[in-house]
């Protein structure tokens, strides 16, 4: 039986396409179309290594080369954490589609080349990709529409305060209730350890279900959200634990918004 070079390239790039797409959905990360073609393009070129002879260790470390090739390449580079969970995904979600190919080989004896399964000259994997396809790209669209919705709720906040001003990324918590007691005046939370001395600071007591004390505030100058909004004389208190959101360093109060 013939395989066409072109022909098992598609099939590795197509596969590779709906991994990645898989993988960004799944830990939904924000990530550009186009970066998920350029690692799938980068993986498909694996398809190589069928036609070089190679010892089973060899086959396997480059492999692993490639496949971390392709989540730099779509991924970039955040920090080992992520970067391992992201091949992890990859190896995940790849075991899964090659054991359900390997199961349709047991069942209707396929031949194969590598994860290429053919029968009578037709291969299963148009079948796959034919079913899988829609149900992937469907669920990227509503996930690119709920990033779409969450990134409303995403900012960029300047404080400024005492002559000087630092920035902050920002996340509009809508469950905050936290009011200074005295004037009810809304409060937005910041984690800053590295924050300076607070002149005559004011203390707002909180209590959640576990904790419950006095949160340092000072009333800013201004804060400037997205370079567009600004709010005069905000009221802001000191977390001294960070957030659950770790790229998160502030949270607003809806009432600054409305």
């Amino acid at each position: 039986m013939k395989i066409y070079l072109d022909l098992v390239f598609f099939l590795n790039f197509a596969f590779d396409f709906l991994l990645l797409l898989t993988v960004k959905i799944v830990l939904k990360k924000k990530v550009k179309w186009y970066r998920i073609l350029l690692g799938s393009i980068v993986g498909a070129f694996s398809i190589l290594f069928l036609f070089i002879p190679l010892t089973s260790i060899t086959l396997f470390l480059l492999k692993i080369i490639i496949s971390i090739f392709m989540i730099l390449t779509t991924f970039g580079w955040k920090n080992k954490k992520e970067c391992l969970k992201e091949l992890l995904y990859l190896y995940f979600i790849s075991i899964v589609l090659g054991g359900f190919l390997y199961y349709l080989n047991l069942e209707f004896s396929y031949k194969n080349i590598g994860l290429v399964f053919f029968h009578n000259g037709f291969s299963i994997n148009f079948i796959l990709l034919i079913i899988l396809s829609p149900i992937i790209l469907y669920l990227y669209i509503k996930q690119e529409r709920e990033l779409k919705t969450i990134k409303n709720y995403y900012y960029t906040v300047e404080v400024y305060y005492q002559k000087t001003k630092k920035q902050y990324q920002a996340y509009l918590d809508t469950g905050n209730k936290l009011y200074d007691p005295y004037f009810h005046k809304p409060v937005i939370l910041l984690y800053d350890p590295d924050f300076m001395t607070i002149k005559k600071p004011i203390y707002i007591p909180y209590q959640t279900l576990e904790h419950n004390g006095l949160l340092e505030c000072f009333k800013a100058d201004k804060i400037v959200l997205d370079q567009t909004k600004t709010i005069l004389k905000p009221y802001i208190a000191i977390s001294k634990e960070p957030f659950q959101m770790s790229e998160i360093q502030m949270l607003l109060h809806k009432d600054y918004l409305d």
